[in-house]
This record gives structure tokens, C-alpha cells and sequence, in this order.
């Protein structure tokens, strides 16, 4: 099966965590770094186009300050990753250099990628980078991220530039074998799951949270990323990126791992960008009947249908939709503020000029700018 989903990937993810990169010291494991750079060299000579979404910045940041500790606050992890990032970024250059390989350094920020023109940007500098046949090493750009804009950690990174570049795989390499029916470092019975067709509850409720005192992130986030590029029928393979190969190995379809098979309805780039890098500034909640439409017939959101409205934003905002149980059920690019559709909500189209005296179209959000999720 692995070989078959494989055979046409091109383009590829590759999230490489600090469990990983470190050693017992919690500083970064030179031998590791060559391994890996050895084995993306050789994928890139058999055609592949690959882009690192690395962290260990902050674990190396804290060897250089004596941190017995992880951070505990945003101001010591941005002064861990100021240190850190260079000495990060020189480890891969020289690992890289061995091999006539160039390495360019992307520090992103979430208002990168939610500013659709930045996010554009983005891509473009991205797919010149690869054109020109270098490795580009993306992280979080810790040391001016805040709570606001950070992206929280980099399995959700990874997922984001994936849906940024449209690659066509995206692997995870940790400091496990995959995903487990339970943790394996607490339960000596846990089995490794090879296959994971859906992300159900279920599967949710099996991950257990981060095993590690170097990276951020536990195998909730790494099962979200899986979920999220899902969405846009990009498969996920996690592997233990300590095994020597097994990079390797995972991408030329050996079953080795946990393989997370894409979702069958595939999202279009535009409303993954909409439901899972946009972060929402307010809330409408919508009636029985037009939750019903929506969700089941994909049609725009209308004036007629909403009964209430929370937070504040203006035009072109993000904001979550809800039925009357207030679950969000989808979420939307709206044409029109907080303050006009408290005055429009309930109204039929028609009505929307008389109202406010002008109208930018009959939707509060058009179809196209909405996510049923």
C-alpha cells in the first residue's frame, strides 16, 4: 500500500523534532544532523524536492544559557531560540555543505501565512528556493512570536507549509517508532497502529501528551497535522527520525511507522488556508434551517438565517459558524462587520440596503469563502 500512495510523490515535508536533534544533553546531536542531511541529499538526487521544518533552536539556545530547564516563559524561549537559531542553522549549513548542498533559513510568524498576500509571498520565495535546488529549514520565528501569533508548535508548522508549498507528503519524525494504542514510554504493552485510515475520537483519545522535556509538542499536535493536510488529500507518515534509514526507508514506501491515510473529500488550498491558518475574531450563530443548508447543501451564509453575533471584527475577518446547540459546525471570510450584520442579522437580502443604505452583495459569507468542518 505504502508504495502505491508514494510512487507520484514529489514534493515533501519533512518535520524533524527536538527529541530528535538533541542528545541526552539536550544540545543538538551533530551525528543526528549528518544522518538526516545524508539521507535528504539522497532522496533529493532521486528527484524529490524537500523542505525541513526543523526545530531545536530553543533546546540549543538552552544548552548555550546553562538552562537546567525548558523556558517557562515567551521572554526566555525567545532569548533560547535568539542563541539558539544560528547555532541550528550553522549545524545544518555544514552537514549540508558535505554534500555541494545550499540551505536557506525561513523564520515565520502565524500573521505570515494569515495575510494572504504575505502568505503568497511566501510560496513564491519557497518555490524559487527549490528551483535553484536548495534545502529550505523552516522554524517558528521564536523570538519575536507571542502568544497572538504564535503557531503553537511546529507539527502544526509542518501542516501549514505543507498546504503553503502543496507538497504531496508530509513526514513526521519523532523520538518514537509512531503512533501507539497508548504511550510507550508509561506502557510497556502498547502496540504500534501501522495504519490509521480515519482520525476518529477514538484515535484522538489514544494519543496521550508530550514524552518529552525538550520539544512542545505530544502526539495530539503530530495527530492534528495529520488531520489538517488530510483535509487536502496529502498523506502523513510518522517514523522514529533516531533510526538511522528510516527517512529513507518511510519515503520510498518500506511500512515502517504509522502511515495516516488522507481524508476521502479533498479541501481546496483556499479553505484549508481559511479553516485551519486564520484565526477567528468573532462568532455568529445561525438558526436550525440554515445550519442545515449549509452543512448539507454547501450554500452562502444569509443575512435571514442568523440570530446572534459576538466579538468584534470588521470586514473580512475570520469568524467561527454555529448552530443553536453553540458547537461550531464551519467557519467563514465574512463581507460585512460585527457592528452591520447586528443591524442586518434576521433580514432578507433585499432588505440589506434599505438597512444600512448600501450593500456589498446578498451573502454574509459567500460560499466560497466557507468551510464546513
Amino acid at each position: 500500500m505504502h508504495r502505491d500512495i508514494l510512487k507520484k510523490v514529489r514534493r515533501i515535508v519533512v518535520k524533524i523534532g527536538s527529541g530528535v536533534l538533541t542528545s541526552a544533553g539536550n544540545g543538538l546531536d551533530p551525528a543526528v544532523i549528518g544522518r538526516l542531511s545524508a539521507e535528504v541529499a539522497q532522496l533529493k538526487a532521486n528527484g524529490h524536492e524537500l523542505i525541513l521544518v526543523s526545530s531545536g533552536a530553543v533546546a540549543a539556545g538552552r544548552q548555550a544559557l546553562g538552562l537546567l530547564e525548558k523556558p517557562k516563559t515567551i521572554p526566555q524561549k525567545q532569548a533560547a531560540a535568539a542563541v539558539g537559531q544560528s547555532r541550528l542553522m550553522r549545524a545544518y549549513e555544514e552537514a549540508f555543505s558535505v554534500h555541494q548542498l545550499t540551505v536557506a533559513q525561513i523564520l515565520l510568524t502565524r500573521d505570515d501565512l494569515v495575510d494572504r498576500q504575505r502568505f503568497l509571498n511566501a510560496r513564491a520565495a519557497l518555490d524559487t528556493l527549490l528551483s535553484y535546488g536548495i534545502i529550505p529549514i523552516i522554524n517558528e520565528n521564536d523570538t519575536v512570536a507571542v502568544e497572538e501569533i504564535k503557531f503553537g508548535d511546529n507539527d502544526n508548522l509542518s501542516a501549514l507549509v505543507t498546504n503553503l508549498i502543496e507538497a504531496q507528503l508530509l513526514v513526521i519524525l519523532t523520538d518514537i517508532e509512531g503512533f501507539f494504542d497508548a504511550d510507550p514510554r508509561t506502557s510497556p504493552a502498547a502496540k504500534l497502529i501501522p495504519l490509521v485510515k480515519v482520525i476518529t475520537r477514538e484515535v484522538e483519545q489514544a494519543a496521550s501528551g508530550s514524552g518529552s522535556t525538550v520539544g512542545t509538542g505530544g502526539m495530539l499536535t503530530k495527530l492534528a497535522a495529520a488531520k489538517k493536510v488530510g483535509k487536502t488529500g496529502v498523506p502523513t507518515i510518522m517514523v522514529n527520525g533516531k533510526t538511522p534509514g528510516n527517512l529513507l526507508r518511510a519515503v520510498t514506501g518500506e511500512e515502517i511507522g504509522t502511515l495516516f491515510l488522507p481524508s476521502g473529500e479533498s479541501m481546496n488550498r483556499r479553505k484549508h488556508w481559511i479553516a485551519f491558518t486564520l484565526r477567528p475574531a468573532g462568532k455568529i450563530t445561525v438558526d436550525q434551517g440554515a445550519s442545515k443548508v449549509l452543512a448539507r447543501d454547501g450554500r452562502s451564509l444569509l443575512p435571514s438565517g442568523i440570530v446572534r453575533v459576538e466579538g468584534k471584527f470588521e470586514r473580512g475577518a475570520c469568524v467561527r459558524v454555529c448552530g443553536p446547540d453553540g458547537v461550531e459546525f464551519a467557519r467563514g471570510i465574512v463581507d460585512y462587520s460585527q457592528q452591520e450584520i447586528e443591524q442586518i442579522l434576521g433580514h432578507k437580502s433585499a432588505e440589506i440596503e434599505q438597512i444600512l443604505g448600501y450593500r456589498y452583495g446578498d451573502e454574509i459569507i459567500h460560499r466560497d469563502n466557507l468551510v464546513v468542518l
